[in-house]
């Protein structure tokens, strides 16, 4: 099978006074075309930071991501902007809605984006708000959504525009237990019946357990003996894991 992404001795800076405080130190591993992997790892171990550099948002300090075979560092601003748009659907902890634009105009803001004519696949959206339940608030504007409905905006946005490669960074943050899991449960399903590849970042021990690999990330490092894989990772092989690894 394909390499969807491959991620090379990856460092990442950040500037503090005088210093370079490391936020990600000599990360590498690969994902391969519709495979679920998660990332795990406490608040402050370098998940969001990681999701940035893998879908160039932001540049490493050091090391190479290569996303379905093209070399990010090799394209500048507006190449990365092209693969990002055709190749990757990003879940943001923090939501990134358009605040003046309705849920519906907001979930197909990759079609426009890309030159499509969102009202063309009205269907398709309005089947994805109803799975994720948001079906009645498709004329509301962020600001009338409760913190979970605007995460399962942002789960049918990443969702519609038909990029490979999901990138979800704490998808569940804001939803309960029961439409967390159905929201799992859909990117489960995006992978095995849709061959999408989805890369996960959580602290969230039930969501790993969907994935067919589990990594984990301590102090932006990747623990290289303690990767869980499948099928049939369980909630508890995730808390062993986190266990030994005393996060």
């Amino acid at each position: 099978m394909s390499t969807a992404l491959e991620v090379h001795d990856l460092y990442k800076f950040h500037p503090q006074g005088d210093e370079k405080v490391p936020i990600l130190r000599g990360v590498s591993f690969e994902v391969r075309e519709k495979e679920f992997v998660c990332v795990m790892g406490p608040s402050g171990s370098g998940k969001s930071t990681l999701l940035h550099l893998l879908s160039g948002l932001d540049e490493p300090s050091a090391g190479h991501v290569v996303l379905s075979g093209e070399d990010l560092s090799s394209l500048g601003d507006r190449g990365r902007t092209l693969k990002r748009r055709d190749g990757v659907g990003y879940v943001f902890q923090f939501f990134n809605l358009m605040p003046n634009l309705s849920v519906a105009e907001n979930i197909g803001l990759p079609i426009a984006i890309a030159g499509g004519r969102p009202e063309q696949r009205a269907e398709e959206l309005n089947e994805l708000a109803r799975k994720l339940g948001i079906e009645s608030r498709l004329e509301a504007l962020p600001h009338q959504l409760s913190g979970g409905e605007m995460q399962r905006v942002s789960i049918a946005r990443a969702l519609i525009g038909g990029q490979p490669l999901l990138l979800c960074d704490e998808p569940t943050g804001n939803l309960s237990q029961k439409a967390g899991a159905e929201v799992m449960q859909l990117l489960r399903g995006a992978v095995d019946d849709g061959g999408r590849t989805v890369l996960l970042v959580t602290h969230n021990p039930r969501d790993a357990a969907y994935a067919d690999r589990v990594l984990f990330l301590v102090d932006g490092e990747l623990a290289q003996d303690a990767e869980l894989s499948g099928p049939g990772i369980r909630v508890e092989d995730v808390h062993a894991a986190l266990a030994n690894l005393a996060i």
